[in-house]
């Protein structure tokens, strides 16, 4: 099925200019309002958009990375503390999640990524938006973490891995950021899994979004690795469709008690977002 995407309803460019330094030089970002002080370096094709719901702006990149909608639905569907705790987001990207998680939590948020680029891209995006007390990146495999980090530290784990094993008759798309998001060729399924069950602390919460054709492969996995599910919640394009996400939330060393929510519909026979997806993206009150 098809994954949703970030369209021009989700994000805009923020108010601004560009200037670029000198003849041929890197292009920097200069808001008009708001944060009068800050300047952004925006290079080749990248654009600053708003996360409209959160009055938070990232920096993306059509030939790079944009983030998709399954990231914006794990960042609202995962329970966080409010006050205190430290989150980690496994898979982050342009960091999208510590950014939406940043208004949902005063703790301390840390996104892992492979990618040199896309974690440039997700460090540019923190301190632009003043987070770089409380918000950190770390380029590195997530394979890595638990002995860089440390085992059982996290209240809250988070990730958006990629979607398809690597196989003979896989289709890799052809532009290798996009690749290595997609498929399994950093990471599997089970790296995921098992990573975030050592990086959790016993009673923390472990979240993911996935397709629902591995819904299987992941309740197996989860339980495998000692994280219990217990919020199932399935997501459709629309009434009378099949759905093409799943949202799943485990606890470490948890007791069994799985609970299926709501279903989640994003858009209205008539095309248009559906009320609860309104408030998720813009934060409308309906």
């Amino acid at each position: 099925m098809e994954a949703f995407s970030c369209d021009p309803g989700i994000t805009r460019p923020g108010a601004g200019v560009f200037r670029r330094k000198g003849i041929g030089g890197a292009r920097e970002w200069m808001p008009s309002g708001g944060l009068e002080e800050a300047m952004i370096q925006l290079k080749d094709d990248e654009r600053l958009d708003y996360l409209l719901a959160e009055n938070l702006r990232i920096i993306q990149s059509p030939s790079v990375f944009s983030f998709s909608m399954d990231s914006v639905l794990l960042a609202n569907f995962v329970y966080v503390p409010i006050q205190k705790g430290k989150i980690i987001d496994l898979c982050s990207g342009n960091g999208v999640i510590p950014l939406l998680l940043s208004k949902r939590t005063k703790g301390e948020i840390t996104g892992v990524e492979i990618q040199e680029r896309l974690c440039d891209m997700a460090e540019r995006s923190i301190r632009y938006n003043g987070l770089d007390g409380r918000l950190s990146m770390i380029c590195g495999d997530i394979r890595e973490m638990p002995k860089r980090l440390g085992t059982a530290r996290y209240d809250v784990v988070t990730c958006n891995p990629p979607y398809f094993p690597v196989s003979g008759e896989a289709i890799i798309n052809e532009r290798e950021p996009l690749a290595i998001a997609r498929h399994e060729i950093c990471c599997t399924l089970e790296d995921a899994v098992r990573v975030s069950s050592q990086l959790a602390k016993p009673g923390g919460k472990v979240a993911f979004v996935h397709r629902p054709g591995r819904l299987l492969d992941l309740l197996t996995l989860m339980r495998k690795y000692k994280i219990e599910p217990k919020r199932l919640r399935f997501v459709y394009p629309k009434m009378k469709k099949e759905a093409n996400t799943i949202l799943l939330e485990g606890t470490r060393d948890g007791k069994p008690d799985l609970k299926i929510l709501p279903p989640l519909y994003v858009y209205e026979e008539n095309g248009e977002y559906t009320d609860e997806m309104k408030r998720i993206l813009y934060g409308e009150n309906t």
